[in-house]
């Protein structure tokens, strides 16, 4: 069962912690447009963000929520139709589930989210961005590397008709 997965639930729940305190400290400690070292290639600088990843749909917050929820749907589907005994598995969707519900709650509570982290020419981003980034490389990273033989760790769910393995009193015979 998903929700007694501690795996993910604390990465995800640590996740968006960590991205809603630092949008916290950031928006309480720098005015709008505001950076800290104002001249250096990594500052901080508060800014917000009403569109999606490199200011992409702005001002579409309803269709933001809307896909924010989608995939947010999409990544417990995935984790309940797939047997997943690696915990690097667990752990990356549990950075992607923290980062989508950070940036999902700040878009319904403000209609745009805190961005903050700026390195050089690479557009403001926040912790939740920087978790949807990392989980997604781990994800693909694991799915593209398994060897063969960890291609049992990743298939979907099936019952024991499914499989042809006997179940009931046949599978203590076979079994």
């Amino acid at each position: 069962m998903w929700f007694a997965d501690l795996v993910l639930l604390l990465t995800a729940a640590t996740a968006f912690g960590l991205d809603q305190l630092s949008k916290y400290v950031v928006s309480n400690s720098l005015d709008l447009g505001e950076a800290w070292p104002a001249h250096s290639f990594f500052r901080l600088k508060h800014a917000t963000n009403s569109g999606s990843a490199f200011g992409l749909f702005p001002n579409q917050t309803m269709l933001l929520i809307v896909a924010s929820v989608f995939a947010i749907g999409f990544l417990v589907y995935f984790y309940r139709t797939h047997a997943m005994p690696r915990r690097l598995l667990r752990f990356a969707i549990g950075l992607q589930l923290g980062g989508a519900f950070g940036n999902l709650f700040d878009r319904v509570r403000d209609g745009a989210v805190v961005d903050f982290i700026d390195v050089g020419p690479w557009p403001i981003f926040n912790l939740a961005d920087s978790s949807i980034v990392v989980g997604t490389a781990i994800l693909i990273g694991v799915l593209v590397l398994a060897d063969e033989g960890s291609e049992k760790e990743l298939r979907p769910l099936q019952s024991a008709d499914e499989r042809d393995e006997p179940s009931g009193p046949d599978a203590l015979v076979h079994g």
